[in-house]
């Protein structure tokens, strides 16, 4: 028998770790669908029909709507109806792709990471003590400033607008300078850093170091500096760190957490795309691929079984379905 499916617009990407033919974790399974989870490598899900793509679609047309695995699992009193048949089942897909910007939910409750709520308290301890220039000052410095104030421990004179806003712009600005060798005055200072903080690791994945790891360090640095003349508490978190900032690096969102009224921003939904360099083709773009087409499904069975197969599905009464994720399908034709 052959079973003629039609759908418009399945979706073929996945946003979920973990497998469709295991049971849900109890705090169910990870959202890979969001910004930050799209740019790990093996993030961005395609998928296709397969086996048990058409499985699931064939018990669900009979009327089983347990999940496939729960089906196949001898676990349950009700037996598997297609157990013996998926050996002779075969199928043929004819997809027509297309590419489309799709905007999903998440409902993890994720905080954007680059984003506030609230009034910026301007006004913090932190921004308006008599030490406040010489600590944020150290953000100020040249690079060949920075190595001399690691070394030599001059004192900082730099000036700096006192404001969270101005502090985070100049994370910023910092995070974006090229990594540089690790050589002359930088391996000094990089070795002078090693010795206060060992378990701090500096290079990158290409051996190089980069800006913003040694201006946050050399912040913490200044911290444990001014402690011999100021009280430092003030700029300290409770764990004896600084909001937001780690020795390799900051968090936007965590830094300005600190400094303004409200809670961190929650993410609702992003659009999914992932942008990625790729050698030789430049920068590649991917979006959510959708399909339409048919699917045919052949049962190699006699035609008294094809006829009770028919028959449970008219019987179910199945109008229209899900063939993978969102989308519609049904069925178009059954022949015998």
């Amino acid at each position: 028998m052959k079973i003629t499916i039609d759908y418009d617009s399945c979706w073929r990407n996945a946003f979920l770790g973990g497998s469709n033919n295991e049971p849900v974790p109890k705090k169910g399974r990870e959202f890979l669908g969001s910004m930050t989870s799209l740019k790990k490598d093996g993030n961005f899900k395609l998928c296709e029909n397969t086996l048990d793509t058409v499985m699931g679609v064939l018990n669900r047309l009979i009327g089983d709507q347990r999940k496939l695995y729960q089906a196949r699992s001898k676990m349950y009193e009700t037996a598997y109806y297609f157990e013996k048949l998926e050996d002779k089942l075969s199928f043929i897909d004819k997809p027509r792709l297309t590419n489309e910007m799709t905007y999903i939910r998440n409902m993890n409750g994720s905080t954007d990471q680059n984003a506030f709520t609230g009034m910026i308290k301007v006004a913090d301890p932190v921004f308006t003590s008599k030490y406040s220039q010489q600590f944020w000052g150290v953000l100020n410095l040249s690079f060949k400033q920075l190595c001399d104030f690691i070394i030599f421990n001059p004192p900082v004179v730099e000036v700096i607008d006192l404001n969270p806003l101005s502090i985070i712009n100049r994370l910023e600005f910092l995070n974006k300078e090229k990594a540089m060798e690790n050589q002359g005055d930088l391996a000094k200072a990089v070795k002078l850093l090693k010795s206060s903080f060992p378990d701090t690791e500096y290079y990158n994945k290409k051996g190089l170091i980069t800006p913003i790891s040694i201006y946050c360090s050399a912040l913490y640095l200044q911290l444990e500096r001014l402690e011999s003349d100021f009280d430092m508490t003030a700029a300290k978190t409770k764990a004896g760190g600084i909001s937001g900032i780690s020795k390799r690096g900051f968090t936007k969102k965590d830094f300005m957490r600190r400094y303004t009224t409200g809670p961190k921003k929650i993410i609702w939904g992003n659009p999914y795309i992932k942008k990625e360099k790729i050698k030789g083709q430049g920068e590649v773009t991917s979006m959510m691929t959708k399909a339409s087409g048919q699917l045919e499904i052949t049962i190699d069975v006699d035609r008294d079984k094809a006829q009770e197969i028919k028959t449970l599905i008219e019987n179910a009464g199945v109008s229209s379905f899900y063939l993978g994720k969102k989308g519609l399908a049904y069925v178009s034709n059954i022949r015998l």
